[in-house]
């Protein structure tokens, strides 16, 4: 039995494309699920890992729809493959149940990790970049120099509370108490 598992990362995404996919591929059932590929709790993933036997067939449209991380792909197909059960991504023409398709599944998710570790290596080299260049990163400070001064000498007077020194200036008590530490 080939299985279908489909899967979208936000809500105003469709899976048409990928259902439409896996039903030409002949997967009955197709499991469908709008969820990012990072998170853990899958309902549908687990559904159609749960259902799969000796023999049956996991297809996706594409590996990423899968697995986000390498080690998740692996642990993921390994499982699969220790219990009888071949995988297919359909855009990769990946198929685990011959020793060319396992290659080709692990050379594939290999690239797929480099280039999510080549992403995250130039995010980090253009932050520095930015930071080098003095530009202030990150949320905008809640208060100004000017307020945190203010609520200083508040404090300090012993005439005004946490609570009302907050309210004047506008902030939730906790910023005010992480200004002030």
């Amino acid at each position: 039995m080939n299985v279908g598992y489909s899967r979208v990362s936000t809500a105003d995404q469709s899976t048409n494309l990928q259902t439409d996919a896996l039903k030409a591929y002949g997967c009955k059932p197709i499991f469908k699920e709008k969820a990012s590929g990072a998170q853990r709790d899958r309902p549908q993933l687990k559904l159609a890992l749960e259902i799969l036997e000796r023999g049956d067939v996991l297809v996706v449209w594409k590996l990423d729809r899968l697995a986000r991380s390498l080690r998740a792909l692996i642990e993921t197909v390994d499982d699969l493959d220790a219990r009888g059960i071949g995988f297919v991504s359909l855009t990769e023409k990946i198929d685990t149940t011959s020793a060319g398709g396992r290659m080709i599944f692990h050379i594939f998710g290999a690239m797929g990790q480099m280039e999510r570790d080549l992403i995250r290596e130039r995010t980090k080299a253009g932050l520095k970049a930015a930071r080098d260049r003095g530009a202030i990163l990150g949320r905008p400070t809640s208060l100004s120099k000017g307020q945190v001064a203010m609520a200083r000498t508040m404090k300090a007077s012993g005439d005004h509370s946490m609570k009302s020194i907050a309210r004047e200036l506008g902030v939730h008590r906790s910023t005010l108490y992480r200004v002030l530490a």
